[in-house]
């Protein structure tokens, strides 16, 4: 795959990002694109490594050496064919993904591993320029109707893959425009919102029905859809907030970043007044968590005019390299630094808030750390340990909890009676993603809990074929790693 050589000759290289200055003014994406030659070396890089561990570090089992290989030899609509076999929406994953396939690499072992992702990227921006990307409808319908509930990454995946087979599908979308949390969590510096849109376009012209502004549970009741559909899968996500209970959580200014960022979101794309606004502006911020949304919030609030903005991770400074205790090809948990790091936030490690300070007024305008020290324990889970002597007030006027999400809400589940884990995430099983209850699916974060965007996409596709064989009797539709295959 790729050239014999190339991993010899060529090293790795990625988009460069516009200067700080210029791209913190705006919210547009701020990658400059590759040459076309850059692209083929970094697909020659691609090693003939007779076991392509990459297929394992993804979820969706990209055909990774069959794309890079046909990049390399200049053959850019196959590659379009192949990574769209397996990958729905790869315009999503080539911006957003964590890309565990990259660590997976056999490359990876002792050098830099191929860029897959970079790669990936501008396999489907070629596809959209060449005008490859067109709508697919079924060639015939089934009587079939299939209720998708959440147009996040699964559900439209599960859609899309549904249509395929002939279903009639609608998608319930409780927000204005569907996109779930690709619309309304993910800042437009990471993905401008008309690459989502020009996606929904094509679905739309294959058939799929969008219902947005439709809260199931509550405008619609399960009842109804259980009469109305033959098939009902629950792609909502994983929704629930984690909170952080001490003292002065409930003060003004203490805010979630799930309410922070889709406020933005809104806010770019036109919407002018808020019940509640909350910006960053002039403030001194402090971003509780450490992870993407966290990375999100710092981009943000940086973008808004933040006076001054911090990172607290109760992690201790993951290390460079890969830890020795996880070995390639699994997943290492080493330091990452974002983009929206470099713009200007100062991080701390092991830190904990303790409690958030008001004014008499009721309005936050600071907060009380420790530093906390880990004991590993062989056999056990890590102790958490506050190192006396540590408290710290910090000044802070906006602090926003980017700590993840605990499970889904529960309406749909309580009135359809499905089973719940002790998280609330809906019981199903990767065998089959059946619920308690016959004729319902569920699929993504809402089962597996809070995950990456590949890991939903995936579990959208898996779904749909378990959701035609269970309305047909059989399903052409691919499994993981397959291609697609129309029913005959």
């Amino acid at each position: 795959m790729g050239k014999v050589t190339g991993f010899l000759e060529f090293d790795r290289k990625v988009e460069a990002y516009k200067a700080v200055e210029k791209r913190v003014k705006n919210y547009k994406e701020f990658t400059v694109p590759m040459k076309e030659k850059e692209i083929k070396d970094q697909g020659a890089r691609c090693m003939d490594c007779g076991i392509p561990f990459c297929h394992s570090g993804c979820p969706l089992g990209n055909l990774i050496p069959d794309f890079n290989d046909a990049v390399y030899k200049g053959k850019w609509e196959k590659a379009a064919d192949i990574l769209h076999s397996t990958n729905n929406f790869p315009e999503f994953t080539g911006r957003l993904c964590p890309a565990p396939c990259e660590e997976a690499c056999v490359l990876g072992i002792n050098e830099d591993p191929v860029s897959i992702e970079n790669i990936e990227k501008n396999i489907v921006e070629t596809a959209f320029e060449k005008g490859w990307v067109v709508a697919q409808p079924p060639a015939s319908r089934t009587e079939k109707k299939v209720a998708v509930i959440g147009s996040g990454p699964a559900g439209l995946a599960a859609a899309q893959q549904l249509n395929r087979a002939g279903h009639t599908v609608t998608v319930f979308e409780r927000d204005e425009k569907p996109g779930g949390l690709l619309r309304y969590g993910i800042p437009d510096f990471k993905m401008e919102k008309h690459v989502i849109d020009r996606r929904l376009k094509v679905l739309e012209e294959e058939g799929i029905t969008f219902n947005c502004g439709v809260h199931v549970g509550v405008d619609v009741k399960a009842d109804e859809l259980k009469n109305d559909f033959d098939a009902i899968v629950l792609c909502g996500g994983a929704t629930v907030r984690r909170n952080l209970p001490i003292k002065g959580s409930d003060l003004n200014g203490v805010v979630q970043a799930m309410d922070f960022l889709p406020q933005n979101n809104r806010r770019v794309d036109g919407v002018k007044e808020f019940e509640n606004e909350i910006l960053a502006t002039d403030k001194d911020v402090i971003v509780i968590g450490g992870g993407d949304t966290g990375s999100d919030c710092i981009g943000t609030s940086i973008r808004q005019g933040a006076k001054s903005v911090s990172n607290f991770e109760i992690m201790p400074m993951g290390t460079e390299e890969r830890p020795e205790d996880q070995p390639w090809p699994f997943w290492p948990m080493r330091l990452r630094t974002s983009t929206s790091h470099k713009e200007g936030a100062e991080r701390f490690f092991s830190i904990s808030t303790k409690e958030f300070v008001g004014d008499k007024n009721g309005n936050l305008k600071g907060l009380i750390t420790s530093e906390v020290t880990w004991i590993k324990q062989p056999g056990q889970r890590p102790i958490l340990k506050e190192v006396e002597g540590t408290e710290k007030e910090w000044k802070c006027e906006l602090a926003l909890l980017a700590m993840g999400f605990t499970g889904s809400e529960i309406t749909i589940a309580e009135q359809l009676g499905l089973e719940t884990d002790t998280r609330t995430n809906i019981k199903a099983s990767e065998n089959d993603y059946k619920t308690n209850i016959p004729g319902v699916f569920v699929a993504g974060d809402q089962r597996r809990g809070q995950s990456l965007i590949v890991w939903a996409i995936s579990e959208g596709r898996q779904a749909a074929h378990h959701i035609d064989t269970y309305l047909m009797g059989e399903s052409y539709l691919p499994l993981k790693g397959d291609g697609d295959l129309p029913r005959v």
